[in-house]
This record gives C-alpha cells, structure tokens and sequence, in this order.
C-alpha cells in the first residue's frame, strides 16, 4: 500500500490508472481516455495529430482503424478456424469444448492435462497439469470473474468490445522444459511484412523476460518494460515457416503481432493482438520507439470523413 501511495505522490497522473482500473472513467472519451493513460505509464502527453512513436501510433490506431475483422481476430476460439483457413489446421490447438458459463464447466471428459481459457481477454487461463488434483471450483471462479469483465474499457482496445465472452477447453502444449514453460515467439508485422520479433521466457517461473530480435536472429539493443534474459533464446527449428505463417495472417493489417510456439516437431498458433502492452510500455533507449514507430504506416482516413 505505502509503495503504491509513493508511486502516486511521485506521479498524480497515475491515479488515473487507479480510477481506470476501478472502472470508474467509462464515461471519458476514447482520446481523452487514451492521452491520460499514456501521460500516466509514459510520463509524455501523446501526439495523436501527428503520431510518430510506436506507442503514439497504436492510440491512433485504436481511435481510427476500427476494422471489423479485427473482433474476430482478438476472439481467442473464434479465430481458430480462420487461422485454419489461411495456414492449415496443424498449425491450431485442438479444442475439446465450449461454454457459456463457468459454472457449466465439465472436465469429467477431458485428458489427463488440458487448459481453460476466456476467449475475450487477457489473463483468462487455468492450467491443469493434473485433473486428480485440479482445483476446478477455484478455476471456475477465476473464468466467471474473466467472463463478467469487458476488456475494452481499462485500455480502449476496441476490438475486444463487441466479442460474446465464453469459456473454452483446449489441449496443454508441452513444454520443452516445463518448469520454464514455453517459449512465446511474437513476431511483430507491419503492413503484413515481419520486421522484428521477440520472446517471452520466465513466465513460469514468475520472473517475465523479453528480447527482441531482428529478422536475422540478431538480439536488438533495447528493453520494452520488462528486462532481458540472462541468456538470449536461440532461433527457434521453424522460424522461417513461423514467418510465413505470420505474415499470411498479418496480411493488409497496417500492425499486427502474430504468437506461435513450438512443441516438440509442431508449430503451433498463439493468438493475434494489435496492441502490445496498449501502447502503454516504456522503451529504454527511447529512440526505439520512435524506430518501430516509423515502421508503420497509417491508413488514410481521410475517405472516411
């Protein structure tokens, strides 16, 4: 309590984020919303005119680019078949049921390890390594807490307004080494072409770390919120393929980050997201922003108006 009440007095805008997090600003305007925000996390006013930055443009994109493709694409199950359709349904987890409360869940019928996820959020996941001693009831308060939760108003990502929440059970990955879990690889595409990508490794182990690297594998010289691995991971077996895939499904979407994983030989999909960390996430050197930020090119509005 007192680290928070210091982070406050230090920055006053951040009770903002409190006020946010409480759902207590649904009635402020995107733009007001959003320019708050970011002078909360980022300490800088954003330039939603004449955005230049990586951060800066997602705002824009969140208040401009409202393609409706775009709510099934965030749809956790509901973009499973799509994916299928565009790159093959190896590359899908297999789903072995769906529901539309948490209180409905039955695991009676599935494996030995499985995963339930929301499919409307982030953070909507209860993993089971072992359904002899799987605590479903607290799972299940988890998911219906997820399902009454409307992810678009903490951070104005639009796309995930208008998605019907469910709960879904899906086959568990295995992990190379499971006490590190997978390794997430997130390729970052832009105009439908990939020009960087970055893994998240530590998760497991509570201690999240992410490096980006360049298209050659080469690690790039920059954090994004959260700190560097001791020991950078090494190119995944089916990067190339992981690159394609990626840009067939970011194809004519002006940013989008595309997650695979890798399982023993399989590659598999993780999931689309059009705003990393909201927009909201500090670079160190800051001139990166302003670098991943010219790599995307704003779609012309002016025909809308």
């Amino acid at each position: 309590m007192l680290k928070k009440l210091s982070k406050l007095f230090k920055n006053p805008f951040a009770f903002y984020i409190v006020l946010a997090e409480c759902g207590l600003t649904n009635f402020v305007s995107d733009k007001t919303h959003l320019s708050l925000l970011y002078r909360s996390s980022i300490g800088d006013w954003p330039d939603l005119r004449d955005p230049k930055t990586f951060n800066e443009k997602l705002q824009w994109l969140k208040i401009h680019d409202h393609d409706p493709l775009y709510t099934l694409l965030v749809d956790k199950y509901r973009v499973k078949e799509w994916v299928a359709s565009h790159i093959g349904d190896e590359y899908v987890t297999k789903t072995y049921a769906v529901w539309d409360k948490a209180e409905d869940v039955d695991i009676s019928c599935l494996p030995e390890r499985f995963v339930l996820k929301t499919n409307h959020d982030s953070g909507g996941v209860a993993i089971c390594r072992d359904r002899n001693s799987f605590n479903l009831n607290a799972a299940k308060q988890k998911l219906e807490k997820h399902l009454k939760t409307n992810y678009y108003w903490r951070t104005r990502e639009w796309p995930y307004k208008d998605v019907r929440p469910l709960v879904f059970a899906e086959e568990y990955v295995e992990a190379a080494d499971e006490a590190k879990g997978l390794i997430d690889y997130k390729l970052m595409c832009f105009g439908g072409k990939a020009k960087c990508v970055f893994t998240c490794t530590g998760r497991a182990e509570g201690d999240l770390r992410v490096d980006f690297f360049d298209m050659d594998w080469k690690h790039l010289p920059f954090t994004r919120h959260y700190p560097n691995a001791d020991i950078f991971p090494t190119k995944p077996q089916r990067y190339e393929e992981m690159v394609s895939c990626a840009e067939k499904l970011a194809y004519g979407i002006p940013f989008v980050r595309v997650d695979f994983y890798e399982s023993g030989n399989r590659l598999l999909f993780g999931e689309m997201t059009f705003f990393p960390g909201a927009g909201f996430e500090e670079f160190d050197p800051v001139e990166w922003d302003e670098r991943l930020g010219s790599w995307i090119e704003l779609p012309d509005i002016s025909s809308s108006l």
